[in-house]
């Protein structure tokens, strides 16, 4: 029988594109998320027999304690993302994505596989002149970094487990998300025509979030190689300051007006680039590129139609 993957969160922005990946490479998959925003989920891979799905808190006990001892592999990507919408409810994020990463750990079997999603942004407000590896310090500078790191610290000094530092993601995903910087700066683009932006020197890495499920998936293809070891999960190609990332989107968009302003300033100080290095000698590179991307984006927003709340 083909193994059963355990996918918390797996109705968000990633987990429906990655059990899309488990699935047709042939695996059960079993998708457990409370549907936080209301998201419609991925209804798209009902009809296929190796999936399922239960509504339920991922900070239930007796509902993962049941559900882990039913999975060969678990990919816990239950979270509150993001360093506004973590502020705006500390305790919920707390206990999501901390709280619940060590619930997973304490029910799991040390047999049982955990591969788990990190974010780069743990690597915080450095210089961006040098390359950050997966041993460079972790000096998160918001609740949402400090969580997801601490809970990395939990899991990887035990058996079987694999961390993921993911770039800023972007790409369509059937539960999308405007705020991730790829895709918020192509929908401005097409909706207002024009983007301010503060602190235009600060740097990121980026990914396509097929390739971040096709790292997941190399990994789920590669535990026993890989196990024990954080990989840093970005595209090469796109370590980028945003006033780099905006004159690309203008590439694309030409109408699109771009100010960047020296007064004022971004309350997200992150500023790094990074070396996926280690990630591509176990085996695995990013392949769509920033240029892909942003023509998925720019045929995924014409689908959108108008925003609700606005009037024009």
């Amino acid at each position: 029988m083909s193994q059963h993957v355990l996918v918390t969160g797996g109705a968000g922005y990633l987990g429906g594109i990655l059990s899309e990946h488990l699935l047709d490479a042939g695996y059960r998959v079993t998708v457990v998320d409370r549907l936080l925003w209301n998201q419609n989920g991925p209804f798209h891979l009902c009809a296929n027999p190796s999936f399922d799905f239960v509504l339920g808190d991922v900070r239930n006990e007796r509902l993962m304690g049941r559900l882990i001892r039913e999975a060969d592999v678990i990919i816990p990507l239950a979270a509150i993302v993001g360093a506004p919408a973590c502020e705006s409810d500390p305790l919920l994020a707390e206990s999501t994505n901390l709280g619940a990463i060590k619930l997973i750990n304490r029910l799991r079997s040390r047999s049982q596989p955990v591969i788990y999603p990190n974010t780069n942004s743990g690597y915080g407000t450095t210089t961006g002149a040098m390359y950050c590896t997966e041993d460079s310090p972790l000096e998160p500078i918001s609740l949402y970094g400090r969580t997801k790191v601490e809970a990395e610290q939990d899991l990887l000094p035990t058996p079987n487990t694999v961390s993921l530092r993911l770039a800023t993601v972007f790409g369509m995903s059937p539960r999308m998300r405007l705020d991730l910087l790829v895709n918020h700066f192509v929908y401005s683009a097409l909706t207002d025509g024009y983007i301010i932006i503060f602190e235009q020197h600060f740097k990121r890495n980026f990914i396509h979030v097929r390739d971040v499920a096709g790292a997941f998936l190399h990994t789920v293809k590669n535990l026993c190689a890989m196990q024990g070891r954080a990989y840093n999960v970005g595209l090469d190609g796109a370590n980028l300051f945003k006033g780099e990332l905006a004159l690309k989107v203008k590439e694309h968009v030409p109408r699109f007006h771009i100010e960047f302003s020296e007064v004022g300033k971004d309350p997200d100080k992150r500023n790094y680039v990074v070396s996926n290095q280690r990630l591509r000698e176990a085996g695995f590179e990013a392949s769509h590129s920033l240029d892909d991307g942003i023509r998925e984006l720019i045929k995924g927003y014409r689908m959108m139609g108008r925003n609700p709340f606005k009037n024009v």
